[in-house]
C-alpha cells in the first residue's frame, strides 16, 4: 500500500477531536486525511471534491447528523463508512444496529482521553485499514434481475433427505447480511435456524433485538435445554459455543475458544453436521480470519447442503473466501439470493 493511499474525510462538530484525530492517524503512513468538516452536509459538499476512501463522522452533529450523513452518503456516493462517536456504545444497541442498517461498514467508540488528546489511536487507525478494503456499491433496487447461482460443486447435489435445520455463521459485517437474510425467511419457514455472529461484548443483546423487531421468524438468544423449533433462530449466549444435538436440545458451552473465537461457528457446524448430517445446510457470511472453514467442511463431509457469500457482497471477503477456495461450497450468493434459495428449497 503506497503512502497516504487511504484517504479520510473527518466528519466531527467539535474542533478539538478533529485535531485530535488528525494527529492521531497522521501516525499511519498508510493514512492521509484529505479533509475535515463540522457537520453532515458540509461533508456532503466535500466528498465529489475530495473523494476520500473512508468517511469517519460522528453521530451527534448539528444541521445534518451521522445517521443521514450515511444514509445520504449510500444514496449519492456510496463508499466506506465508519461513525466513530460516543453513541455507538453498548449501551446505544438501537442507534448502532440502525447506523448499519443505513449502510455504516463498522463503529467505533471514541476512545477515552479523545478531548484531552491523551488517547492511543492504534485500534482505530486498524480499523479504518479494516473498512477502506471494503467494496461498496448502492443496494440492488427491489426487482432487478440477478445473475444464475454460482455453484462449485453442485453437481453432487441430487436426491437427498429433507433439510431440517440451518446453521449461519458470520463476522465483520454480518449483522447486515443476517438482517438481508434472516428478514427474508417467513412465519412458517419449516426448520430452526441457529446463528453465529462474532460480535464485541455488550451488543448481543442489542443485535438479536434489532433483528427480531425487523424479522416474521422468531429472534432469540438460546437458552440450554431448549428444543429448537421451526420459524425460530437462535443465537448462542455471549462468550459462550452453541451446539445442538440428535434430539434438537440446545447448549450454550464453555468449552476452550476455537482458532481465538467463543462462540465459534466451526464449533456449531461441526456439532450440526454429527447429528444432522445431510438433512442439514450451512451458510458461512462474511467476516475476517477462517473460523467455520473447518465446521462446513464437516457439514459438506456428511452431505450437508453449503452456501457462501459471494466477494462482491461481503464487508470483508475472509471466512467465506477460505471456505471456497477449499470447494467446500456448494452455491456461491450474495444474502439475498442466499434468503430466496433457502425459502424454496426447504420445504415443510
Amino acid at each position: 500500500m503506497s503512502a497516504g493511499s487511504i484517504r479520510v474525510l473527518l466528519v466531527d462538530d467539535s474542533p478539538l477531536v478533529l485535531s485530535v484525530l488528525k494527529r492521531l492517524l497522521a501516525a499511519a503512513p498508510e493514512i492521509q486525511v484529505v479533509g475535515t468538516a463540522k457537520n453532515g452536509r458540509e461533508a456532503l459538499e466535500l466528498i465529489p471534491q475530495l473523494d476520500p476512501s473512508v468517511v469517519c463522522t460522528d453521530y451527534h452533529m448539528p444541521v445534518m447528523d451521522g445517521l443521514e450523513l450515511t444514509r445520504a452518503i449510500m444514496a449519492r456516493y456510496p463508499r466506506p463508512i465508519l461513525v466513530v462517536s460516543t453513541a455507538v456504545g453498548p449501551e446505544n444497541n438501537a442507534t448502532v444496529f440502525e447506523l448499519l442498517q443505513a449502510g455504516a461498514i463498522d463503529v467505533f467508540p471514541k476512545p477515552k482521553g479523545l478531548e484531552t488528546g491523551n488517547v492511543n489511536g492504534e485500534q482505530l487507525i486498524n480499523k479504518i485499514k479494516v473498512v477502506s478494503g471494503v467494496f461498496v456499491f448502492p443496494r440492488r433496487p427491489k426487482g432487478s434481475a440477478t445473475s444464475e447461482p454460482e455453484s462449485s460443486n453442485g453437481a453432487r447435489l441430487g436426491e437427498r433427505p429433507p433439510l431440517r435445520l440451518l446453521a449461519i455463521g458470520a463476522s465483520t459485517g454480518g449483522p447486515q447480511a443476517l438482517q438481508v437474510i434472516l428478514t427474508k425467511l417467513p412465519t412458517s419457514f419449516p426448520i430452526p435456524v441457529l446463528c453465529v455472529q462474532h460480535i464485541s461484548a455488550g451488543f448481543l443483546q442489542g443485535l438479536v433485538d434489532w433483528l427480531a423487531g425487523q424479522c416474521h421468524v422468531r429472534v432469540a438468544i438460546a437458552r440450554s435445554g431448549q428444543l429448537a423449533l421451526p420459524g425460530n433462530v437462535y443465537f448462542p449466549e455471549e462468550q459462550r459455543h452453541l451446539v445442538i444435538d440428535s434430539k434438537g436440545r440446545l447448549q450454550n458451552s464453555d468449552a476452550p475458544p476455537v482458532g481465538g473465537h467463543r462462540p465459534s461457528v466451526t464449533v456449531t457446524f461441526q456439532s450440526v453436521a454429527v447429528h444432522y448430517g445431510p438433512s442439514a445446510v450451512a451458510v458461512l457470511l462474511t467476516g475476517m480470519g477462517r473460523d467455520g472453514c473447518d465446521g462446513m467442511a464437516a457439514i459438506r463431509q456428511a452431505r450437508g447442503v453449503t452456501y457462501g457469500q459471494d466477494e462482491a457482497s461481503c464487508v470483508v471477503y475472509g471466512m467465506p473466501k477460505e471456505a471456497i477456495e477449499r470447494g467446500l461450497v456448494d452455491y456461491i450468493l450474495p444474502p439475498d439470493e442466499i434468503a430466496r434459495r433457502l425459502v424454496e428449497t426447504v420445504k415443510g
